[in-house]
């Protein structure tokens, strides 16, 4: 119904679009209301802003980075340029609880050097899928990443790492070999056989045909009372653990129809199955644990 060229709104229409108009208000002012709300760790312990402290079971927070050193598996070696994040929480037993936002893990891609199987498709392939591997070469995606991602519960010795003795990380992890051609489900390790690395700050007694290295327990500051410790320039070493054959290459190919071959063909390549005493894992990095109270207090 139209009045003077205006048109009216019938009443119930009047009032449903007031009822939207209030909850969205509603919602607006909530949702201003929760980030105002929203806190996090300031000053000295600012880097502590994934630290679960709504876990009653946190007592203490954790925050490292790996900025450099290297993997080594069979006959890879896969230098860390960019920088990894472990973080979580601390409760009374050495296994580290999950960050706040789920990353405990940073899922940070490295360069494999070299590329994809010494560029040309290995002669044991069958011809379709040597043609398809070879498009890929061609195309320019012979680049290849492997990223390091938990594949159980990391846990950590903090008396080890700074007495240089034992085991001062202990690390379950599934290592992700990605570009266009392995697809998006290539692991070296999964959580059913992970590559369990047991690093130390102190000397490794590997199996041959490794032989020792050593890592540091790197430069300790106390700060806040000792409610904050900063570890710098440390160094955590193992080379005596073991990696299993890779899984899951290639499984986007033909249905996944040629998975086996591309797998041996990466373990071919990297040289899997690796016994222990042929593969080296090195971080060297910096390291941070807070008290949670002191870490609650500090949030503004």
């Amino acid at each position: 119904m139209t009045i003077m060229g205006i048109k009216r709104v019938p009443r119930g229409s009047r009032f449903a679009t007031a009822l939207v108009t209030t909850a969205l208000v509603s919602l607006f002012v909530l949702g201003f209301a929760s980030q105002a709300l929203a806190t996090k760790p300031t000053g000295d312990f600012v880097n502590f802003g994934d630290c679960p402290l709504s876990n009653p079971a946190t007592l203490g927070c954790l925050y490292a980075q790996t900025t450099g050193g290297e993997f080594v598996i069979g006959s890879t070696t896969v230098p860390i340029t960019k920088t990894i994040t472990l973080q979580g929480g601390l409760p009374a037993t050495e296994e580290i609880l999950p960050a706040a936002d789920g990353n405990t893990l940073s899922k940070t891609p490295q360069t494999v050097p070299g590329g994809l199987f010494k560029i040309l498709a290995p002669e044991f392939f069958p011809e379709p899928l040597k043609k398809i591997f070879n498009e890929f070469i061609n195309k320019g995606f012979t680049g290849v990443t492997a990223s390091t991602e938990l594949a159980g519960t990391p846990k950590i010795n903090l008396g080890a790492a700074l007495g240089k003795h034992g085991t001062a990380l202990l690390l379950p992890v599934k290592v992700h070999l990605e570009n266009g051609f392995l697809g998006s489900k290539c692991y070296v390790g999964s959580a059913a056989h992970p590559v369990t690395v047991e690093f130390t700050t102190g000397t490794t007694s590997p199996p041959p045909p490794n032989t020792p290295i050593t890592g540091n327990g790197g430069e300790v500051e106390f700060k806040d009372e000792a409610a904050l410790i900063i570890d710098k320039k440390n160094s955590l070493v193992n080379n005596s653990f073991a990696a299993p054959e890779a899984e899951g290459c290639g499984s986007q190919i033909l249905f996944g129809l040629f998975t086996g071959l591309i797998d041996g063909a990466v373990d071919s390549e990297i040289g899997l199955p690796s016994a222990a005493g042929h593969n080296t894992a090195i971080l060297n990095g910096n390291e941070e644990v807070g008290v949670a109270e002191a870490v609650r207090a500090s949030e503004k």
